[in-house]
């Protein structure tokens, strides 16, 4: 069976860097065989969570607007590619809205499992893919959390990713092949269901 990769666009610049570097993952993803999809959160017409409590009892969240079109290709998706460039230290505000709806998400997994069979994941893998304009240490931080406990709430291991310094620009990724070379590999390895783990990808600066 073909594994099922879905990258996760959270930039709102059309064409730049972080979509560069996707768009290498996923074309690595499906030179190994996998099948892709793609969400631009950008494009997206919805809400953020409410905070309403409607999914807490059913897990699905109640607000009729076009992340209900996402939450099939979330759980569907063997491998997550989430990418974003880095704003104020996270992720830009139109993903940020797409990982807070999945709350419902995370509610579903609660009621379907205990306490101790959380502590455990089942359902595939998730790989950030981020890029940062400054060389700050900590640039990079605010973002791995908010990866972690997204990839928490889909019944997903956080995997690493891919993290670089530097660029600015919306070409500056196209100046640097290597970057662009990691992002196909890691697409590669995730789309072949190798995988790896964070160790395997180290940030480029």
């Amino acid at each position: 069976m073909k594994r099922r990769v879905l990258g996760i666009y959270g930039s709102p610049r059309r064409g730049g860097n972080t979509d560069r570097l996707l768009d290498k993952a996923l074309e690595g993803a499906k030179a190994a065989g996998a099948e892709t999809k793609a969400v631009y959160a950008r494009d997206l017409k919805m809400s953020g969570c409410i905070e309403c409590g409607g999914c807490d009892k059913t897990g699905k969240c109640v607000v009729q607007d076009e992340m209900q079109g996402v939450y099939p290709l979330l759980e569907e998706a063997d491998v997550v590619l989430l990418a974003s460039p880095v704003f104020f230290y996270g992720v830009t505000a139109q993903v940020k809205a797409l990982i807070d709806r999945a709350q419902a998400l995370w509610s579903k997994r609660r009621l379907e499992k205990g306490s101790e069979q959380r502590k455990h994941y089942h359902r595939g893998k998730g790989y950030l893919m981020v890029a940062g304009a400054t060389g700050g240490k900590n640039l990079f931080e605010g973002i791995v959390l908010t990866g972690k406990y997204f990839f928490d709430a889909l019944d997903m291991t956080y995997e690493g990713g891919l993290f670089f310094r530097g660029l600015e620009k919306g070409s500056d990724v196209r100046e640097k092949p290597e970057a662009l070379d990691s992002a196909y590999k890691l697409g590669e390895k995730a789309g072949s269901g190798d995988g790896g783990h964070s160790e395997d990808f180290k940030a480029v600066t």
